[in-house]
């Protein structure tokens, strides 16, 4: 006997906020008639953490730091298996009272900026300018700004923007640190016109997203972004 057991939200996007009602149908399709035990409804909410294969220490998270879900379980005779349903849903917090002034920043690209880079003499000549328009970012607006190519000594074969999420675990013993590329965009392809603006527009991935966190022992911090240039000499910055 075939049997299929779902979890439908009314709110077709599953984002809801503190003090919302979290509503919808449970669906049970049977052909036939059916006994059962019950049918039980539970909310959770979980951390999910992975130690790292990077650095013994760091711990780097699932997506998102926290995953809230529906569980619908159906109870069945002796002889017959469980059912059993997951729907996951976003939980956001209420927009602030006060609105968040935002906090431009602006950003110099040239060799001596560059980090981890060895013999920066034997580096060609650059010189890159560009802003961002907030560091305060809001989950569900783009980040927005722009990078312009002031003059370089090379040919560039691509511009992109990287987000970056960066996870700190510590104790007694110390912290450690670890990186992790959410997002890769394009936004310049070629040898782009030099002194020519050219925007930033980022939209954040939602269910690779997770919102600054800070605790005494771990801190969750979204806030690096990396322009990286495409050319004869690759090189990274990281800006934010």
């Amino acid at each position: 006997m075939s049997v299929s057991l779902d979890i439908k939200l009314k709110r077709a996007n599953k984002v809801y906020h503190e003090g919302e009602t979290v509503a919808g149908v449970v669906m049970l399709s049977c052909k036939e008639a059916m006994q059962h035990h019950g049918i039980s409804l539970s909310m959770e909410g979980i951390v999910n953490l992975q130690l790292s294969s990077k650095s013994v220490g760091v711990f780097e998270a699932f997506y998102n730091s926290v995953k809230y879900s529906l569980r619908c379980d159906l109870k069945r005779s002796l002889l017959a298996k469980d059912l059993s349903r997951t729907c996951e849903f976003i939980v956001h917090c209420q927009p602030q009272k006060s609105k968040v002034v935002p906090t431009p920043v602006n950003f110099t690209i040239t060799p001596d900026t560059l980090q981890n880079t060895r013999e920066k003499s034997s580096l060609p000549k650059f010189l890159i300018r560009g802003h961002l328009d907030a560091t305060n970012c809001v989950i569900s607006q783009p980040l927005t700004g722009e990078v312009v190519v002031e003059n370089s000594e090379v040919p560039i074969k691509s511009i992109e923007l990287q987000l970056v999420r960066v996870e700190t675990c510590g104790c007694a013993e110390g912290y450690a640190r670890d990186a992790t590329e959410i997002q890769n965009i394009q936004i310049a392809e070629g040898d782009v016109c030099h002194g020519l603006s050219i925007p930033i527009y980022m939209v954040f991935p939602r269910l690779f997203t997770c919102p600054t966190l800070e605790t005494t022992n771990f801190k969750f911090i979204l806030k690096h972004f990396r322009i990286h240039i495409l050319c004869s000499y690759n090189f990274v910055m990281a800006i934010g």
